[in-house]
């Protein structure tokens, strides 16, 4: 059976929570001004930062190791 895209970005964080959180900060920085990591001619910030993580051009990692806007800290 194939999976859904929500189960597949589910998987790709490694969890539910885990890609809520990670969509939450990536949608608040999107609100706060910075430009999506691709082009697009979207405004829907979820649709947004759903896309970038479709694509891995966004992930989580510790907060020390946080060194730029394609970095989101959890």
């Amino acid at each position: 059976m194939e999976q859904s895209l929500p189960q597949d970005l589910v998987k790709q964080v490694g969890g539910s929570f885990r890609l809520t959180a990670l969509l939450q900060k990536r949608v608040r920085e999107l609100v706060r001004g910075q430009k999506p990591l691709f082009e697009t001619r979207e405004r829907n910030y979820i649709r947004i930062a759903s896309e970038e993580l479709k694509r891995g051009l966004i992930d989580l990692v510790a907060d020390e190791e946080q060194t730029g806007p394609t970095k989101l800290e959890v």
